[in-house]
């Protein structure tokens, strides 16, 4: 039917991405926004049918929402270290988990399998994740888009050290827009939906 067609295509346009990466933390942090961005950004990847690959733990920011995903009926695919699994799981945990060897290893695995990355609120190896997938497509490694879920102003002291790098003549201007941000979830999918990449990439693929 030409109308059900019409609605079709619209749907596709909305699941421009079919697997996404997010990086958040192991713990839920000290102010219930952080909690609720990560349920919010859960239900909406439910609602447009986009599978989760993350980090692998039950806990924290992480269990939240792969919690609410696979609960949802997508895909979920968690990529977890080893040594990392007495202090990431505890419990039950949700969707498809994936043991491996090193970081190195949970980092190219999550990679490979993503169109797009997100980063939630999280420590030291979120913040190392979302500037890792940034410097990669600075070097022209990928196209895929970035986007930051900036709960409550949590990022906007690093976002003003990005701008301190184009300041200082250490990032590109074209580059610093390799981020894309905003503070809630539909947002987010929507910028990163339009997102074209308009830097100059050092190594392109």
């Amino acid at each position: 039917m030409e109308g059900e067609g019409k609605v079709s295509a619209e749907n596709e346009h909305h699941r421009r991405f079919k697997r996404i990466c997010v990086f958040c933390g192991s713990r839920a942090g000290y102010k219930s926004a952080f909690s609720d961005a990560a349920l919010e950004l859960g239900k909406l990847m439910v609602e447009r049918r986009i599978d989760l690959v993350y980090g692998g733990g039950s806990l924290g920011l992480m269990g939240l929402i792969s919690q609410t995903v696979v609960n949802g009926g997508c895909h979920v695919l968690g990529v977890i270290p080893e040594v990392l699994l007495p202090r990431e799981i505890s419990g039950e945990t949700f969707g498809e988990v994936k043991t491996v060897a090193d970081m190195h290893e949970r980092k190219s695995i999550m990679f490979e399998h993503a169109d797009a990355f997100i980063a939630l609120p999280g420590g030291f190896g979120t913040m190392e994740e979302l500037l890792e997938v940034i410097a990669w497509s600075q070097l022209g490694i990928h196209d895929k888009p970035v986007g930051l879920f900036n709960v409550d102003g949590y990022f906007n002291s690093l976002l003003s050290l990005f701008d301190k790098g184009v300041e200082e003549g250490f990032i590109e201007n074209s580059a610093r827009h390799i981020v894309v941000i905003a503070d809630t979830a539909v947002e987010l999918i929507k910028k990163m939906e339009e997102y074209v990449p308009v830097h100059g990439m050092v190594a392109p693929k």
